[in-house]
């Protein structure tokens, strides 16, 4: 244990129940105090469209009837399997899940980062022998330098504090600066991502048979996500996974992300 950790171990019981007292922990979504730090107030908490079975397997819509089974898929990933082994979000596009993404993103709240991966955590669905990296979906470097921060690699950050799983922010790069997706179409999506992606020059050694497990906030159409998922399969990942904090389209608020 370092200096500083010792510091905290000691400074934490004996300043902690002042620290609350003077600045209570508040619900990451509208504010309100709560009991602890990154718990979400009863409203909030009930508000949120968690997604449940029945899935498909591959890409995590919701399917009519549990009685399918786990194996089962919807129609169009029998028809046109995706790049990917596995995708799965959190929760419906609401009201909480659309203003975690935007404070997080826009309001430059980084801790929410903290408690976003919290939640997705449950989300990993990892055998114990597999050999798994997180590789969060990159910005234009444009972006970050007007963002200043990566949100999917700061909750790809706490996600590997929190599982041991190592962080791979470089091997995968955003080459072409795509303009805001949530206003196009899907054919338009696609094909502005088309050629948007590609590998650092020593990803196929890091890649090589390891499961890759792709980190973003939000899933709209899954475009952005397939375009990354096809360069790492391509190359070597011997499996993609897929992890977001909330989908678009299926309940609750139906608008695209702004």
């Amino acid at each position: 244990m370092t200096w500083i950790a010792r510091i905290r171990s000691v400074a934490k019981p004996l300043l902690g129940p002042v620290l609350d007292y003077a600045l209570p922990p508040r619900c990451p979504a509208c504010g309100d105090i709560v009991s602890e730090s990154g718990a979400f107030c009863g409203p909030c908490w009930q508000s949120i469209d968690y997604i449940g079975d029945p899935l498909c397997k591959v890409c995590g819509v919701t399917l009519p009837s549990q009685a399918m089974g786990d194996e089962a898929q919807c129609g169009a990933c029998l028809a046109d399997p995706p790049p990917f082994e596995r995708a799965r979000a959190l929760m419906h596009y609401g009201e909480v899940g659309r203003t975690l993404a935007r404070k997080l993103k826009y309001g430059r709240r980084v801790s929410l980062a903290r408690v976003m991966a919290a939640q997705m955590q449950r989300l990993l669905a990892l055998p114990g022998d597999a050999d798994a990296i997180l590789v969060p979906v990159p910005l234009h470097r444009w972006r970050i330098w007007s963002r200043g921060f990566n949100q999917a690699a700061l909750i790809g950050r706490q996600l590997s504090r929190a599982t041991g799983l190592p962080l791979e922010t470089g091997l995968l790069r955003r080459t072409k600066n795509t303009p805001p997706l949530h206003s196009l179409g899907l054919r338009s999506r696609a094909k502005a991502v088309r050629g948007a992606f590609a590998l650092a020059p020593e990803a196929r050694a890091r890649l090589a048979g390891k499961t890759a497990i792709l980190i973003d906030d939000i899933w709209t159409t899954g475009s952005t996500a397939s375009a990354c998922a096809r360069m790492l399969k391509g190359g070597g990942a011997a499996r993609v996974e897929i992890i977001c904090w909330t989908r678009v389209g299926e309940a609750g608020d139906r608008s695209p992300p702004d």
